[in-house]
């Protein structure tokens, strides 16, 4: 969640590999048994995903015969709120944890891997930063092209927005962040900085090797398989409708270049699955399809929403509007 903010969700997820290989081998050396405890968020780019498919990615060695898992927020009850589904849920936990026990997952096949990891991790890294925390109009932009900014005085979390008032996105909490790019349909927090990590990747020539990673190699499989979920649920042009009624014409380059971005990372991704288009799994696509009519009108009215309520502060009536089009395009 924090480190997703801090890094990118690519170079989070491979940090956190790394650091459950290593107490792996430290329990392993000394005789300890190991029970991981993961607390996951419900979006991707806070740790969320399929459980079978998270607990099928972990590092060989990291679920021996248990697993403690918390569940967060509004996934207690949408996976667990009916016993049927509550009993599904545990199925899936109990298949998974027996799988990766008695057939571990595999771990990178050679050094080379890892170094590929590493180089597509550094890259994305950089990337990320250098967009987030390094460009003086980003936050101004983030302000204005999401309800982030709203989002503090409408009632609907357990704890403030921010760590503390002051500060940028460094104070700002996962969860209103991911929310917040959600809203306006853009994402961002799930996929960028992934472009240019496998960019550079396949600038070195190693194309062959990454698409090898991603059919051979649990863990990184999971890991863009999840990214390119996201990427089709995302909507560019949307994103757009926002930034031209909502930001400020000095700041619609820098959503420019999100845009590129994207649109570079979409093509990293295809490039590495081989599909020809974003989630070709046909269940996915239909869930999407049937979402847009009410999904895309609910953006629509919450761009007009904003655009008003920016004019005119005070006005509770279309402070009310506001949660009404946020809690509709959440669910």
């Amino acid at each position: 969640s924090d480190s997703g903010k801090d890094a990118g969700r690519i170079t989070a997820a491979w940090e956190l590999y790394k650091a459950q290989e290593d107490v792996v081998a430290v329990c392993k050396d000394y005789n300890i048994k190991l029970t991981l405890f993961h607390g996951r968020g419900g979006s991707v780019g806070r740790g969320g995903g399929p459980t079978y498919l998270a607990i099928q990615s972990q590092p060989p060695g990291s679920v021996m015969g248990t697993l403690r898992v918390t569940e967060h927020g509004e996934m207690i009850q949408a996976k667990f709120g009916l016993p049927q589904t509550a009993v599904r849920q545990l199925e899936i936990y109990t298949t998974a944890v027996l799988l990766a026990t008695l057939h571990p997952p595999r771990s990178p096949r050679s050094d080379q891997w890892r170094a590929i990891m590493e180089e597509i991790s550094e890259q994305s890294c950089k990337h990320y930063r250098g967009v987030v925390y390094q460009n003086p109009d980003f936050i101004p932009y983030f302000h204005e092209a999401t309800p982030e900014a709203e989002l503090g005085n409408l009632n609907i979390g357990s704890r403030p927005t921010r760590r503390k008032q002051s500060g940028g996105v460094s104070q700002l909490r996962a969860i209103p962040w991911i929310f917040a790019w959600t809203q306006n349909r853009s994402v961002l927090p799930a996929w960028l900085g992934l472009g240019a990590g496998l960019g550079t990747a396949f600038e070195k020539g190693f194309k062959e090797d990454v698409q090898s990673m991603y059919k051979e190699w649990p863990f990184f499989q999971s890991t863009i398989d999840l990214i390119e979920m996201v990427l089709a649920k995302a909507d560019l042009a949307i994103a757009k409708h926002y930034e031209e009624v909502l930001v400020s014409p000095g700041r619609q380059q820098l959503g420019s270049k999100i845009h590129k971005d994207f649109c570079a990372t979409e093509q990293c991704v295809l490039l590495v699955t081989g599909h020809q288009k974003l989630s070709e799994n046909q269940g996915t696509e239909r869930l999407i399809d049937n979402r847009l009519p009410y999904l895309n009108t609910l953006n629509m009215l919450q761009v007009e929403i904003l655009r008003r309520l920016r004019q005119d502060e005070t006005n509770e009536k279309l402070r009310d509007a506001l949660l009404i089009t946020m809690k509709g395009i959440a669910a």
